[in-house]
């Protein structure tokens, strides 16, 4: 009888210790509507702000230098707003779109297939459109790659599928706006070249304000994810500004095999239209007067409003033609226009020591001490790659190859279309160096520093001019670049680059690394 209490008594202790892990599993969340946003995805003026929503995997990859080799990653792989994220934007999506199905049976037209199954059976076919009866598909050779949409992949085997050895250099990217809410999955499928590791990941928005250690992704305060596991994060977007994100589970290891990306948050500036009472009433002699808001009941909720607001976005502050520049945006809420832009391009400094992530791939202890940087990029490519616009690919798990890095750097300004203002995002998530990055020809305006607008407590402007700044790991800086002068006309091309004339190199190649050119088109 002791006996058998004993082996009763062992096996409710294995069933109780197999709970935890039982209940491990994906679960992706995105609810269609909050108690702050009851219309979710409808933008509702009585609640400022959407419902948004992205999926990413943590787990491993490659990525292609600029020599040519391809090097080992940890790394995050996008399961979620694919189609953006292969054509260079962000994967955060508003719920409706976040929810709809993943179409992974889409396919491009790169070769004849046959319709297989119902009465189409037999039919040379091109696209899954091609046959129209439901119980039909297009059978498709191995060449044919998937052609995504925007939803997320929220069943198990296509997290397995699309998640492991399918991450990018950088992670991700982010966009969201103020007063949105941002619900960020986070799914853990492991590392195919390293079945060893157990690892645990997190998210973690470096600089960002958030309320809640919880979400924080720092694990001794909040929670890390195991593999086959899911977490969701909860944001709310409350401070406009350039801010990234990285794993913090052995931070030094896992941002210097890549588990880094970058985050910015729009301002509410953005929203701004012509019957706001920051809108055309304030309109005059093409530029904003300042208005006493008390003597015209007009009102500014914003701390650096200097009296001075700007137009509706999509506004050429120039000629007050609205749309004449394609929708112009604002970096910050400035209060007077002076961060407006046309185009914006994120930059992130980044770079990859290639013996640290060899000894990372083959299973021997890597060390901190002798870790330098030989690869420098400009979010995830160095020159010349940074101005080829096709995404660079690598093969994943499932023999299917997708974008590893998708992001090119090249800065275009079509003038000839009335865009004069180009708003990089620049930030630096190395982990060994300080970077400077040079202009030649056009001045930088630095805007901001670390998320936060160049003003001082009385609200004047701190812009400064110069042609180069210098960023450490975990700072950031919002730089604007302006053409409009007469002295900058379509077909020149300038250059952005390093002056750490080793960071002008791939590896032993005595040329790429951090540089891309400026191009007024």
């Amino acid at each position: 009888m002791r006996n058998v209490a004993g082996h009763t008594l062992l096996a409710l202790s294995l069933g109780l210790t197999a709970l935890p892990a039982a209940a491990q599993s994906f679960r992706v969340q995105c609810p269609a509507t909050t108690a702050l946003h009851p219309n979710g995805s409808t933008v509702d003026p009585l609640h400022p702000g959407v419902v948004k929503c992205q999926h990413v995997g943590g787990g491993d990859g490659f990525a292609t230098m600029g020599d040519g080799h391809q090097i080992y990653l940890f790394a995050f792989s996008p399961l979620s707003g694919l189609a953006d994220i292969e054509a260079g934007r962000p994967g955060t999506e508003t719920a409706d779109v976040f929810n709809a199905p993943y179409q992974g049976p889409n396919y491009s037209t790169t070769g004849i297939g046959v319709c297989s199954g119902g009465t189409n059976t037999g039919q040379a076919c091109t696209a899954v459109a091609d046959c129209p009866d439901p119980t039909g598909t297009c059978a498709h050779g191995p060449s044919w790659a998937p052609v995504p949409n925007n939803g997320a992949i929220t069943d198990p085997a296509g997290i397995m599928d699309l998640g492991v050895l399918a991450g990018n250099a950088p992670a991700p990217l982010m966009a969201i706006d103020e007063d949105d809410e941002f619900f960020l999955t986070l799914s853990n499928p492991g590392m195919i070249m390293r079945p060893d590791l157990f690892e645990q990941h997190t998210v973690h928005f470096h600089g960002y304000p958030n309320a809640s250690s919880y979400f924080d992704g720092v694990p001794d305060a909040s929670v890390a994810i195991n593999i086959a596991g899911s977490f969701t994060y909860y944001y709310t977007a409350p401070d406009a500004g350039t801010y990234f994100w990285h794993c913090h589970i052995t931070p030094p290891e896992h941002l210097e095999m890549g588990m880094v990306g970058q985050l910015y948050v729009r301002p509410r500036q953005n929203r701004l239209t012509a019957t706001d009472d920051l809108g055309a009433a304030l309109m005059a002699a093409n530029k904003r007067a300042a208005v006493d808001p008390a003597a015209s009941g007009l009102s500014c909720s914003d701390i650096l409003c200097t009296g001075q607001t700007p137009a509706p976005a999509g506004a050429n502050l120039v000629t007050g033609a609205t749309g004449a520049l394609g929708g112009g945006q604002y970096a910050y809420n400035d209060g007077d226009g002076s961060t407006r832009y046309d185009v914006e391009y994120p930059i992130q400094m980044m770079g990859f020591d290639p013996n640290f992530h060899y000894v990372g791939m083959t299973f021997n202890p890597e060390s901190f001490s002798d870790m330098k940087d030989k690869y420098f990029l400009l979010s995830g490519r160095s020159y010349p790659d940074t101005v080829n616009t096709a995404a660079i690919t690598t093969v994943s798990a499932d023999g299917v190859a997708r974008p590893a890095q998708p992001l090119p750097s090249l800065i275009r300004i079509d003038k000839t279309h009335g865009q004069t203002r180009a708003l990089l995002r620049v930030s630096d998530l190395s982990v060994t160096e300080f970077t400077t990055l040079a202009t030649v020809g056009v001045p930088m305006t630095v805007i901001a520093q670390n998320a936060r607008l160049l003003r001082d407590l009385a609200g004047n402007n701190l812009y400064f001019q110069t042609n180069s700044i210098t960023l450490g790991g975990g700072e950031s800086a919002d730089v604007i670049l302006d053409v409009s002068g007469a002295q900058y006309a379509p077909g020149q091309t300038f250059y952005l680059y390093s002056t750490n004339l080793d960071h002008l190199s791939n590896d032993a190649e005595n040329f790429g690394g951090m540089m891309t050119e400026i191009r007024i088109n």
